[in-house]
Protein backbone atom coordinates (compact mmCIF):
# COMPACT_ATOMS: atom_id res chain seq x y z
CA UNK A 1 0.00 0.00 0.00
CA UNK A 2 1.31 3.46 -0.87
CA UNK A 3 1.76 6.01 1.89
CA UNK A 4 1.44 9.77 2.30
CA UNK A 5 2.44 12.17 5.07
CA UNK A 6 0.54 15.33 5.95
CA UNK A 7 2.51 18.04 7.72
CA UNK A 8 -0.12 20.54 8.80
CA UNK A 9 -2.21 21.96 11.62
CA UNK A 10 -5.02 20.17 13.43
CA UNK A 11 -8.59 21.45 12.90
CA UNK A 12 -10.74 20.69 15.92
CA UNK A 13 -13.97 20.76 13.91
CA UNK A 14 -12.56 18.25 11.40
CA UNK A 15 -13.17 20.03 8.12
CA UNK A 16 -9.65 21.17 7.25
CA UNK A 17 -6.04 20.58 8.20
CA UNK A 18 -4.78 17.20 9.38
CA UNK A 19 -8.29 15.82 9.77
CA UNK A 20 -9.29 16.66 6.19
CA UNK A 21 -5.95 15.36 4.92
CA UNK A 22 -6.30 11.98 6.61
CA UNK A 23 -9.88 11.57 5.37
CA UNK A 24 -8.87 12.55 1.84
CA UNK A 25 -5.80 10.32 1.72
CA UNK A 26 -7.79 7.36 3.04
CA UNK A 27 -10.55 7.88 0.47
CA UNK A 28 -7.93 8.17 -2.26
CA UNK A 29 -6.43 4.81 -1.44
CA UNK A 30 -3.21 5.55 0.44
CA UNK A 31 -2.10 5.05 4.05
CA UNK A 32 -2.16 8.44 5.79
CA UNK A 33 0.35 9.68 8.37
CA UNK A 34 0.75 13.04 10.07
CA UNK A 35 3.16 15.49 11.66
CA UNK A 36 1.22 18.21 13.43
CA UNK A 37 2.54 21.76 13.22
CA UNK A 38 -0.10 23.31 15.49
CA UNK A 39 -3.28 22.65 17.39
CA UNK A 40 -6.12 25.00 16.56
CA UNK A 41 -9.35 25.69 18.44
CA UNK A 42 -11.71 26.44 15.57
CA UNK A 43 -15.08 25.72 14.06
CA UNK A 44 -16.89 26.72 10.88
CA UNK A 45 -17.20 30.34 12.06
CA UNK A 46 -13.55 31.05 12.85
CA UNK A 47 -10.29 30.28 14.61
CA UNK A 48 -10.27 30.96 18.35
CA UNK A 49 -6.68 30.12 19.20
CA UNK A 50 -3.54 28.41 17.89
CA UNK A 51 -0.93 26.49 19.87
CA UNK A 52 2.18 25.73 17.83
CA UNK A 53 4.29 22.63 18.10
CA UNK A 54 7.85 23.35 19.14
CA UNK A 55 10.48 22.96 16.42
CA UNK A 56 12.02 20.07 18.38
CA UNK A 57 8.73 18.19 18.62
CA UNK A 58 7.90 18.72 14.95
CA UNK A 59 11.36 17.38 14.04
CA UNK A 60 10.74 14.30 16.19
CA UNK A 61 7.42 13.64 14.47
CA UNK A 62 8.90 13.86 10.97
CA UNK A 63 11.90 11.73 11.93
CA UNK A 64 9.65 9.09 13.51
CA UNK A 65 7.66 8.75 10.30
CA UNK A 66 10.58 8.65 7.86
CA UNK A 67 12.63 6.27 9.97
CA UNK A 68 9.84 3.68 10.04
CA UNK A 69 7.24 4.09 7.27
CA UNK A 70 8.75 6.20 4.50
CA UNK A 71 6.04 8.26 2.75
CA UNK A 72 5.64 8.05 -1.02
CA UNK A 73 4.35 11.63 -1.02
CA UNK A 74 4.30 14.57 1.39
CA UNK A 75 1.62 17.25 1.64
CA UNK A 76 2.45 20.42 3.59
CA UNK A 77 -0.36 22.65 4.80
CA UNK A 78 -0.59 25.17 7.61
CA UNK A 79 2.81 26.14 9.03
CA UNK A 80 2.59 29.45 10.84
CA UNK A 81 6.20 30.28 11.79
CA UNK A 82 9.60 30.57 10.14
CA UNK A 83 11.19 28.24 12.70
CA UNK A 84 8.81 25.39 11.87
CA UNK A 85 9.22 25.88 8.12
CA UNK A 86 13.00 25.60 8.52
CA UNK A 87 12.60 22.32 10.41
CA UNK A 88 10.37 20.89 7.69
CA UNK A 89 12.70 21.95 4.88
CA UNK A 90 15.71 20.56 6.73
CA UNK A 91 14.17 17.16 7.42
CA UNK A 92 12.66 16.70 3.96
CA UNK A 93 16.00 17.55 2.38
CA UNK A 94 17.78 15.19 4.78
CA UNK A 95 15.51 12.28 3.80
CA UNK A 96 15.40 13.25 0.11
CA UNK A 97 11.61 13.19 0.25
CA UNK A 98 9.75 12.81 -3.04
CA UNK A 99 6.44 14.13 -4.37
CA UNK A 100 6.23 17.13 -2.05
CA UNK A 101 3.05 19.20 -2.48
CA UNK A 102 2.93 22.56 -0.68
CA UNK A 103 -0.40 24.23 0.02
CA UNK A 104 0.76 27.65 1.28
CA UNK A 105 -2.03 28.19 3.81
CA UNK A 106 -2.00 31.83 4.87
CA UNK A 107 -5.63 32.63 5.71
CA UNK A 108 -8.47 30.33 6.81
CA UNK A 109 -11.78 30.20 4.92
CA UNK A 110 -13.27 32.18 7.82
CA UNK A 111 -10.70 34.96 7.27
CA UNK A 112 -8.40 34.21 10.20
CA UNK A 113 -4.69 34.76 9.53
CA UNK A 114 -2.70 31.50 9.77
CA UNK A 115 0.84 32.46 8.76
CA UNK A 116 3.11 35.03 10.37
CA UNK A 117 4.47 37.68 8.00
CA UNK A 118 8.12 36.80 8.61
CA UNK A 119 7.44 33.17 7.67
CA UNK A 120 6.68 33.93 4.02
CA UNK A 121 10.30 34.60 3.04
CA UNK A 122 11.42 31.34 4.65
CA UNK A 123 8.62 29.48 2.90
CA UNK A 124 9.71 30.81 -0.49
CA UNK A 125 13.43 30.55 0.15
CA UNK A 126 13.71 27.13 1.78
CA UNK A 127 10.55 25.06 1.27
CA UNK A 128 9.08 25.89 -2.14
CA UNK A 129 12.30 24.89 -3.99
CA UNK A 130 11.85 21.35 -2.60
CA UNK A 131 8.29 21.01 -3.90
CA UNK A 132 7.08 19.25 -7.01
CA UNK A 133 3.92 21.38 -6.82
CA UNK A 134 2.68 24.51 -5.03
CA UNK A 135 -1.10 25.06 -4.83
CA UNK A 136 -1.88 28.69 -3.91
CA UNK A 137 -5.28 30.32 -4.19
CA UNK A 138 -5.60 33.82 -5.64
CA UNK A 139 -4.72 35.81 -2.47
CA UNK A 140 -1.83 33.48 -1.64
CA UNK A 141 -0.45 33.73 -5.18
CA UNK A 142 -0.56 37.51 -4.92
CA UNK A 143 1.57 37.34 -1.77
CA UNK A 144 4.04 34.87 -3.29
CA UNK A 145 4.44 36.88 -6.50
CA UNK A 146 3.98 40.44 -5.25
CA UNK A 147 1.49 40.96 -8.09
CA UNK A 148 -2.26 41.53 -8.32
CA UNK A 149 -4.59 39.10 -10.07
CA UNK A 150 -7.77 40.32 -11.78
CA UNK A 151 -7.94 38.32 -15.01
CA UNK A 152 -7.04 34.94 -16.51
CA UNK A 153 -4.06 36.64 -18.17
CA UNK A 154 -2.90 37.79 -14.73
CA UNK A 155 -3.15 34.18 -13.53
CA UNK A 156 -0.88 33.04 -16.35
CA UNK A 157 1.69 35.73 -15.60
CA UNK A 158 1.70 35.07 -11.85
CA UNK A 159 2.05 31.27 -12.15
CA UNK A 160 5.07 31.77 -14.40
CA UNK A 161 6.67 34.19 -11.94
CA UNK A 162 6.15 31.81 -9.01
CA UNK A 163 7.19 28.69 -10.91
CA UNK A 164 10.29 30.24 -12.46
CA UNK A 165 11.31 31.88 -9.17
CA UNK A 166 11.13 28.75 -7.02
CA UNK A 167 11.62 25.93 -9.50
CA UNK A 168 8.36 24.08 -8.84
CA UNK A 169 5.17 23.50 -10.77
CA UNK A 170 2.31 25.80 -9.73
CA UNK A 171 -1.40 25.02 -9.62
CA UNK A 172 -3.17 28.35 -9.20
CA UNK A 173 -6.68 27.73 -7.95
CA UNK A 174 -9.33 29.85 -9.64
CA UNK A 175 -12.37 30.88 -7.67
CA UNK A 176 -12.34 34.19 -5.81
CA UNK A 177 -14.55 35.56 -8.65
CA UNK A 178 -11.75 35.34 -11.25
CA UNK A 179 -13.31 32.49 -13.19
CA UNK A 180 -15.72 29.60 -12.85
CA UNK A 181 -13.63 27.18 -10.78
CA UNK A 182 -10.96 26.89 -13.47
CA UNK A 183 -7.46 26.13 -12.16
CA UNK A 184 -4.22 26.83 -14.00
CA UNK A 185 -1.16 24.59 -13.95
CA UNK A 186 2.24 25.98 -14.93
CA UNK A 187 4.89 23.28 -15.23
CA UNK A 188 8.09 23.00 -17.26
CA UNK A 189 7.34 26.23 -19.10
CA UNK A 190 3.87 25.12 -20.25
CA UNK A 191 0.32 25.96 -19.19
CA UNK A 192 -2.65 23.67 -18.71
CA UNK A 193 -6.13 24.81 -17.71
CA UNK A 194 -8.34 22.51 -15.64
CA UNK A 195 -11.88 23.61 -16.33
CA UNK A 196 -14.54 23.00 -13.73
CA UNK A 197 -18.11 23.98 -13.03
CA UNK A 198 -18.66 26.10 -9.96
CA UNK A 199 -20.82 24.14 -7.52
CA UNK A 200 -23.40 26.19 -5.64
CA UNK A 201 -22.32 25.16 -2.16
CA UNK A 202 -21.33 27.73 0.49
CA UNK A 203 -19.71 25.02 2.61
CA UNK A 204 -16.13 25.14 1.36
CA UNK A 205 -14.18 24.77 4.62
CA UNK A 206 -11.03 22.77 3.85
CA UNK A 207 -11.21 22.71 0.05
CA UNK A 208 -7.56 23.70 -0.35
CA UNK A 209 -6.38 21.09 2.15
CA UNK A 210 -8.49 18.46 0.44
CA UNK A 211 -7.31 19.24 -3.09
CA UNK A 212 -3.61 19.22 -2.19
CA UNK A 213 -3.97 16.00 -0.19
CA UNK A 214 -5.77 14.29 -3.06
CA UNK A 215 -3.02 15.36 -5.47
CA UNK A 216 -0.34 14.04 -3.12
CA UNK A 217 -2.24 10.76 -2.77
CA UNK A 218 -2.34 10.23 -6.51
CA UNK A 219 1.33 11.13 -6.90
CA UNK A 220 2.08 8.53 -4.21
CA UNK A 221 0.23 5.93 -6.27
CA UNK A 222 2.39 6.69 -9.30
CA UNK A 223 0.14 8.92 -11.39
CA UNK A 224 1.87 11.74 -13.23
CA UNK A 225 1.31 15.33 -12.15
CA UNK A 226 -1.39 16.22 -14.67
CA UNK A 227 -3.38 13.04 -14.01
CA UNK A 228 -3.02 13.48 -10.25
CA UNK A 229 -4.48 16.97 -10.47
CA UNK A 230 -7.40 15.87 -12.65
CA UNK A 231 -8.24 12.96 -10.33
CA UNK A 232 -8.04 15.28 -7.32
CA UNK A 233 -10.36 17.83 -8.95
CA UNK A 234 -12.86 15.08 -9.76
CA UNK A 235 -12.74 13.92 -6.14
CA UNK A 236 -13.25 17.36 -4.64
CA UNK A 237 -16.09 18.10 -7.07
CA UNK A 238 -17.86 14.99 -5.83
CA UNK A 239 -17.33 15.97 -2.20
CA UNK A 240 -18.70 19.48 -2.81
CA UNK A 241 -21.64 18.24 -4.86
CA UNK A 242 -22.80 16.13 -1.91
CA UNK A 243 -23.74 19.46 -0.24
CA UNK A 244 -23.15 18.43 3.35
CA UNK A 245 -24.47 21.16 5.67
CA UNK A 246 -22.90 21.19 9.13
CA UNK A 247 -22.17 24.14 11.40
CA UNK A 248 -23.20 27.77 11.42
CA UNK A 249 -20.44 29.10 9.15
CA UNK A 250 -18.66 27.82 6.04
CA UNK A 251 -19.04 24.13 6.74
CA UNK A 252 -16.99 21.11 5.66
CA UNK A 253 -17.40 18.81 2.69
CA UNK A 254 -18.30 15.15 2.90
CA UNK A 255 -14.91 13.57 2.23
CA UNK A 256 -16.51 10.12 2.41
CA UNK A 257 -19.19 10.81 -0.22
CA UNK A 258 -18.08 7.76 -2.23
CA UNK A 259 -17.72 5.38 0.71
CA UNK A 260 -19.68 2.21 -0.02
CA UNK A 261 -18.22 -0.16 2.55
CA UNK A 262 -20.71 -2.14 4.63
CA UNK A 263 -18.91 -0.81 7.70
CA UNK A 264 -20.04 2.71 6.80
CA UNK A 265 -23.72 1.75 6.80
Amino acid sequence: MKTALSIAGSDSCGGAGIQADIKTMTMNGVYAMSAITALTAQNTTGVRSIMESTPEFLKDQIDAVFEDIRPDAVKIGMVSSAELIRVIADRLACYKAKNIVVDPVMVATSGSKLMKTNAVSVLTGELLPLAILVTPNIPEAEVLSGMCIHTKEDMEQVTKVIGDSYGSAVLLKGGHSINDANDLLYANGSYKWYCGKRIDNPNTHGTGCTLSSAIASNLAKGYDLESSIQRAKDYISGALAYTLDLGQGSGPMNHAFDLNSRFAQ
